[in-house]
């Protein structure tokens, strides 16, 4: 069994977490690092309470918000690739969409694109992600304050920045 974490180990792998997470941003163009940063901002005050799991993948760079540190209680995430942000839903299949703006065609996870912060605010978002968080399996916790957490970084990674556009 492990021994808990003193506060000042927790801080300290807080800020461990901070600085990789500064680096895994970074990866990406300016204008997709702003979105990230903004997004992120945002689910934080949303859910202050969360564990943010963070990947650092092949194919995408993810925040999971977790009521636990594991992954499979995560209802919501934000996934990043070169050019692009969406909001994943991870039961997002048996959701109520009346807007029908959900994307994918998954037998469980659905997503929508995010091109600003603002998209987040929009009745029809807010409804999903109302209705996932009531769906979760598990709450997030009342009190507190959710950590950093990083749960993997893949070796190779496809580029986080578009290619350059031909002359």
């Amino acid at each position: 069994m492990t021994p808990p974490r003193s506060r000042t180990n927790s801080r300290s792998a807080e800020a461990d977490a901070e600085v990789l997470l500064a680096q895994f941003i970074a990866k990406f163009d300016p204008k997709d690092q702003a979105l990230i940063r903004s997004v992120r901002k945002a689910m934080r005050k949303r859910l202050p309470t969360a564990n943010e799991l963070i990947w650092d993948n092949y194919n995408f760079f993810v925040i999971g918000y977790s009521p636990t540190e594991r992954p499979s209680d995560a209802p919501l995430s934000i996934a990043a690739r070169a050019g692009g942000l969406g909001l994943c839903f991870i039961h997002g299949a048996k959701l109520h969409d009346p807007a029908k703006i959900l994307e994918g065609s998954g037998t469980q996870t659905r997503f929508i694109r995010l091109e600003n912060v603002q998209t987040l605010a929009r009745p029809e978002v807010e409804a999903l992600l109302c209705a996932a968080l009531a769906n979760a399996k598990a709450p997030m916790p009342k009190t507190g304050h959710g950590r950093a957490i990083i749960r993997s970084v893949a070796a190779k990674q496809r580029p986080r920045r578009k290619a350059p556009k031909p002359a």
